[in-house]
């Protein structure tokens, strides 16, 4: 007996797991504070180190348990990063010292902490997915009121909107999930004993958050929501060939939505019967090749009864097969079904002896799963009874099957002596093969009856007569009449699955397309336009987006047609409630636009406007899903662009607050200095008077000057930085020539560099730059500042300048003890102070300037170790091409012989 060819699809998803080993997350689940989550994952930590697999625990909270912390012994803790913020201590997981370490197994405690201001992350669950892409794996902790998708139901509950959440895809993303129970009466014990909080908040605790509805409310949803996640889990493993279907520990009904009079009545009933079983409901239609033929009513009428099973709350499904009966089997053994509803038959039993029978072929496959034959409502006899329009089917194909039976007839008469009967018939088949592939199965038979009759009248001896002298003819005719029906079936089969091949690759590719132009959007204006347009591109109609921008809650493109702004009420309830309204709906339907919400995260970020100039197409089921997907799609894509908006906010936020930090160090320490040194300088000589010794005084007016150029150094560097981080500071460009801006920052450090062999080297001619020459030479003198600060007396100092091709290289070196090369690149980072700074002034920030400055002016610079010992600074810049020649000024005489 050979074994059954194994599915693609698995091989393909198994060999895609082999592929991305990621980390594995483990999440130990509660219902509420104090059930014991951080105590059982530690616990669970210690038998798996005596095991002899080694755990880190990268933060875990005791909260001062000391139960908990006696569970601690024997593991390795990873030590923990100290941040002060508004005057708080905060200790954070140190994401970038796990990394490095790279352990098998990390506990990270409190999954959905909010980091402290200036972290990576934003979120707790940002590091630990970082940690899985790396091939850590993760244990952690969470309580139910913190999962996104429970957030509104846990407010209902409790009273409380809980803030801290965790996305659904992480949830999703989690390879087991251990739920930690308690019943609500030991809880209430623990709180009471002091170990959940401390005495003085267990009061405020018993009338708030825990109290004993609240937190059954609560156990019955993490009980609920485990038990469905174990359910998905068993499902998406039979899904991926690790393990053979389960029957579904929950109740999942599933109802067949057919062109059927009482189909409605169907839907209704299936959701009668899941309320009351608390049960997962499904919706399928299956489109078999019969359904093309299908009359237009039929066709709306299974239309409008899936838009009422998914108003109702089912999951539609739209689904191609050869058999109704097979694929509603097929989806209820993959989605692990328990129920199947189908209509009772209303037809004639000859109809099921021709075409077999949809409730027999149910029945018979169905296995474990139970079968219901219902029919809502009795009907009403009179409107039963009432006879259907009858629908005439179009002429056209018939008359083409008649044509082309006459005209292979006359072919074939014309080559009557040249070929034997059996070609004859083959000719005829060809074109019953033709019609077939060309239109409905009606015509084929048509044409397979007529070819039959045709090759007996004029082929088939005595001709003329429908009489056989032959009866192995009648086989003949037996055969061909078969193969004929046979040839037209599949023909039109074929073209039936070929139609729906195309619709759904045609689905496939928009959905390409449209995800492809989003993602090339790098602008919040481009991501809008790229949505609309592509949009407006496979549905006839005009579109935008309203948005919450700088003039409140509008349009975020400019909205051509003045429905939009009229209907403005209608988006700010879609926004409000997060639900579709407008054309095609079933709320506020009078609205000329369609509007639906773009979400992600559990918020619904805009709203999609679209005026149709049709129909709306939501109507239909999967149109609908279709324009729901996008929008899904949309979202992610906006969510992901705020969330990059959000960062780069939070960013210049931290900047900006450690700038202000440092300027204020700067002032109370760097400043104080030369003040202080003025001001005793000018105490010292109002003092003593005029009995100072005009050498002393020189001296005490010497280090006056000296003090206060130095403290006009570190404010002219601090403003700089405030300009530079603002993005105010505008280089005023003018060619200029590079051996003068060399001059004149000598000059301004002769006192620095005095102790110095400063040598200059030039390439002949100097390099000429288009550039600001006040602000190089605020370059070059903090570059030459640096080095006369960190080099002995009596080294040397080098200042090169070399021509390059559309380039000009500035190096400033020296022979002092140089630094680290790990330092290399954070010597440029603001307020950073090398290891060879110690005992010398300074804020850090002028080498942060210099980089500044080189790189508006489209230049770049680095620092690098010189070989035989010291430092390097390289400083390269575009030369701007070449200046235009100077042409002399209006009034001046032009030379004799030019006149």
């Amino acid at each position: 007996m050979t074994e059954p060819r194994p599915d693609p699809d698995v091989l393909l998803r198994r060999l895609f797991d082999e592929k991305h080993q990621e980390g594995r997350l483990r999440i130990f689940l509660g219902a509420s504070p104090g059930v014991g989550k951080t105590y059982a994952m530690l616990r669970a930590a210690g038998i798996r180190q005596a095991q002899g697999k080694p755990v880190l625990v990268g933060y875990v909270e005791t909260h001062g348990r000391a139960e908990t912390e006696a569970l601690l012994a024997g593991l390795e803790i990873l030590p923990v990063v100290e941040s002060e913020y508004r005057g708080i201590r905060l200790r954070e997981f140190d994401l970038d010292a796990a990394l490095a370490r790279q352990p098998e197994t990390i506990l990270v405690d409190e999954l959905a902490h909010t980091n402290a201001p200036g972290s990576r992350h934003a979120k707790r669950w940002q590091d630990v997915l970082e940690l899985l892409a790396n091939g850590i794996h993760v244990w952690t902790t969470v309580n139910i009121q913190h999962l996104e998708s429970l957030n509104d139901a846990v407010e209902r509950v409790t009273g409380v909107r809980v803030r801290e959440i965790v996305p659904n895809h992480v949830w999703e993303r989690a390879d087991a999930v251990e739920l930690i129970d308690l019943p609500p009466e030991e809880l209430l014990d623990r709180l009471k004993a002091g170990k959940v909080y401390v005495p003085g908040t267990v009061e405020q605790a018993l009338t708030g958050f825990f109290r004993p509805e609240k937190l059954t409310a609560l156990r019955e949803l993490s009980l609920r929501q485990t038990a469905q996640r174990v359910d998905d889990q068993i499902a998406d493993d039979a899904r991926r060939g690790r393990a053979a279907p389960a029957p579904s520990a929950g109740e999942r009904i599933l109802v067949s939505v057919g062109p059927g009079p009482f189909s409605a009545r169907l839907v209704r009933a299936t959701k009668i019967m899941a309320d009351e079983l608390h049960a997962r409901w499904y919706a399928v239609t299956i489109e078999t090749p019969e359904h093309s033929s299908l009359p237009e009513a039929d066709k709306e009428r299974i239309r409008e009864n899936m838009h009422l099973a998914a108003t109702l709350g089912a999951e539609t499904w739209t689904l191609t097969g050869e058999r109704i009966g097979a694929g509603l089997l097929e989806f209820a053994r993959e989605h692990r079904v328990n129920r199947i509803l189908i209509g009772k038959p209303l037809h004639s039993r000859w109809k099921d002896l021709l075409k077999g029978s949809l409730l027999d072929e149910v029945i018979r496959g169905s296995g474990d799963i139970d079968v219901h034959v219902i029919t809502g409502v009795k009907p009403d006899p009179a409107a039963a009874a009432a006879p259907r329009p009858r629908r005439w089917p179009s002429p056209a194909p018939y008359l083409w099957a008649l044509l082309i039976v006459a005209l292979v007839t006359g072919a074939n008469y014309l080559l009557r002596s040249r070929v034997e009967l059996q070609d004859i018939v083959l000719l005829y088949l060809l074109g019953v093969v033709w019609i077939a592939f060309r239109f409905a199965f009606g015509p084929a038979a048509l044409a397979s009856l007529l070819s039959v009759a045709a090759f007996d009248y004029f082929f088939v001896p005595p001709v003329r007569t429908f009489s056989v002298s032959n009866p192995m003819h009648l086989l003949t005719f037996a055969v061909m009449l078969v193969v004929s029906f046979v040839i037209a079936d599949l023909a039109w089969r074929s073209r039936a699955r070929a139609e729906a091949a195309r619709r759904r690759d045609r689905e496939s590719r928009l959905l390409f397309n449209f995800t492809d132009r989003l993602a090339g959007a790098a602008t919040l204006d481009a991501l809008l336009r790229a949505a609309v347009e592509s949009i407006q591109e496979d549905f006839p109609c005009r579109g935008t987006v309203f948005f919450d921008g700088p003039d409140g809650f509008a349009p975020g493109l400019p909205a051509d047609n003045p429905v939009f702004g009229e209907e403005s009420a209608t988006a700010r309830w879609v926004l409000e409630n997060s639900r579709p309204a407008g054309n095609g709906t079933q709320t506020l339907a009078g609205a000329r636009a369609l509007y639906l919400p773009v979400a992600a995260a559990g918020k619904t970020l805009a709203v999609l406007a679209l005026l149709f100039e049709k129909a709306s197409p939501y109507r239909d089921p999967e149109q609908r899903r279709l324009l729901e997907t996008l929008t899904r799609q949309f979202g992610l894509f906006l969510e992901r662009m705020l969330l990059e908006r959000e960062a780069r906010a939070s960013r210049l936020r931290a900047d900006e607050e450690q700038l202000r930090n440092a300027l204020l160090s700067s002032l109370s320490h760097d400043l104080r200095t030369p003040l202080a040194a003025i001001i005793g300088s000018a105490t010292t000589q109002l003092a003593v008077g005029p009995e100072l010794a005009a050498e002393s005084r020189q001296e005490l007016n010497q280090a006056i000057l000296e003090e206060a150029e130095r403290m006009n150094r570190l404010v002219g560097n601090l403003l700089d930085m405030t300009k530079l981080v603002s993005g105010s500071l505008t280089p005023k460009r003018e060619w200029q020539p590079l051996e003068e801006i060399v001059g004149s920052a000598l000059r301004r450090l002769q006192k620095q560099l005095a102790g110095h062999d400063v040598r200059v080297r030039l390439d002949d001619p100097p390099p000429l730059i288009w550039a600001d020459s006040l602000l190089l030479e605020q370059v070059l003198v903090n570059l030459l500042d640096n080095a006369a600060k960190y080099t002995p007396p009596g080294t040397w100092i080098e200042i090169r300048a070399e021509n390059e091709p559309d380039l000009a290289r500035l190096v400033v070196e020296d022979a002092g003890p140089g630094f680290p090369a790990a330092e290399a690149e954070r010597l440029f980072e603001r307020f950073f102070r090398g290891a060879a700074s110690k005992g010398h002034g300074g804020s850090g920030l002028g080498l942060s300037i210099c980089r500044g400055i080189v790189e508006i002016h489209g230049g770049r610079v680095w620092a690098e170790a010189r070989p035989g010992g010291g430092a390097r600074f390289v400083v390269e810049l575009p030369t701007g091409g070449t200046p235009a020649p100077a042409e002399p000024p209006a009034d001046e005489e032009p030379p004799a012989g030019e006149r």
